[in-house]
């Protein structure tokens, strides 16, 4: 993606269509661009509860590495800003479309929210949202809010009173109620301790082996760079285009996790499995309150790759969790054995389309259709592994 302009910082507070009241304050739409945008939506972050995705850090770290074209409409009452969502501007064939910030990275999205006003925010207030982003910016045709959680942290998502479709991929995690020996008794444990035995002897004599936590930005630096090398050999083999590529988002995740890498508490933590001097294994997870989310993971193609070291560096990641009391440790999307190994917990993220003008609904009806065949692909165990095997074959062709 290549970095773009903001336009003129721009505001516009809609005075139209309201929701009806009903026994509470109306609620009041605003559409910001630009800094003052990112500045607004920083300050409401901090009284309400959002996914990582959704953090302040994120949207103003995208915005200056990957897309400066940032939307961000606000719900208010009585002038205090209750809701927010951040969105970017891209190119969708010929039409504009306004998604959330980050793209194929953002999973499990919940955009920031006071958590007392959640439940009262209805889908009329949700439509003086969008209407507000339409008379800010004519030119977006279309509205995208892909993997939604619909409850976060007690509190429901405000977008989801729009309804709209089941994601193609499910969302996995593991519940850590009772700590990691309770984990283990219910995921084949004796068979996972024996099995990370058996790595354990491997790696040491291999040259030995150190699980690492990136405690400074040259050290997130290295793990990055081990990532990014990995992930590309990886999805080029796999047939996969590589949504790592390019300068403006690997600039983003360097960032983002560097920044973070000398906090005793960091938000964005990377992990990884070294073995005789060499990277193996590297992962980058996002820590809430009460979970941690692994947002990507991934090992080296070399001869220690039929240890496992992925499955190993995970073992320990969930054990640590365990340690610091976390409920939840989340895989995020997609459907993987590894992850199965390990999840009692599989949640069905949402995807809303929302054309606000005639190429909009034309561009509206492509996305319908390409996830509505990717639910049917991935629904059809045969069917999947042909298209996986078609893609290994043409290791990555755009036509396949």
């Amino acid at each position: 993606m290549t970095t773009r302009t903001a336009p003129q910082t721009h505001r516009h507070a809609t005075q139209a269509g309201r929701a009806a009241y009903s026994g509470r304050d109306v609620l009041q739409a605003t559409c910001l661009q630009g800094e003052a945008a990112l500045t607004a939506y920083a300050a409401l972050c901090r009284d309400c509860v959002f996914a990582p995705a959704q953090s302040a850090q994120w949207v103003a770290c995208w915005a200056r590495h990957c897309n400066a074209d940032i939307v961000v409409a606000t719900l208010s009452r009585r002038h205090r800003p209750v809701f927010a969502v951040a969105l970017e501007v891209v190119a969708h064939g010929s039409a504009k479309m306004a998604c959330l910030v980050g793209g194929t990275h953002a999973n499990g999205n919940f955009s920031p929210v006071v958590p007392a006003a959640a439940a009262d925010i209805g889908p009329g207030d949700i439509k003086t949202l969008i209407r507000s982003i339409r008379a800010a910016r004519p030119d977006i045709d279309l509205l995208v809010f892909e993997r939604l959680i619909s409850v976060f942290r007690g509190s429901p998502n405000p977008l989801s009173r729009l309804g709209g479709a089941q994601s193609p991929n499910p969302a996995l995690a593991v519940d850590l109620t009772g700590g990691f020996e309770a984990v283990l008794a219910r995921a084949s444990g004796k068979r996972k301790r024996k099995k990370h035995r058996s790595q354990t002897r491997k790696f040491e004599a291999a040259g030995g082996f150190r699980r690492l936590r990136a405690e400074n930005r040259l050290e997130s630096e290295r793990l990055l760079d081990a990532f990014f090398a990995m992930k590309a050999e990886r999805f080029a083999t796999m047939g996969i285009k590589n949504v790592f590529d390019g300068t403006p988002v690997q600039d983003f995740f360097r960032e983002l996790f560097g920044s973070e890498a000398h906090k005793a508490a960091p938000a964005f933590v990377l992990h990884g499995l070294e073995v005789g001097g060499l990277l193996r294994a590297v992962t980058g997870s996002s820590i809430s309150a009460d979970s941690v989310i692994c947002e990507f993971g991934a090992i080296a193609g070399d001869e220690l790759a039929f240890a496992s070291p992925g499955e190993f560096l995970f073992f320990d990641n969930i054990r640590e969790a365990c340690e610091q009391g976390l409920a939840i440790y989340d895989f995020s999307v997609g459907d993987e054995t590894y992850k199965r190994l390990w999840c009692d917990i599989e949640t069905h993220h949402v995807d809303i389309v929302l054309p606000l003008t005639l190429k909009g609904r034309a561009s509206a009806l492509s996305r319908r259709t390409a996830a509505l065949v990717k639910r049917r692909v991935k629904a059809t165990p045969l069917l999947w592994e042909a298209v996986k095997r078609a893609r290994r074959a043409t290791r990555g062709s755009r036509e396949t």
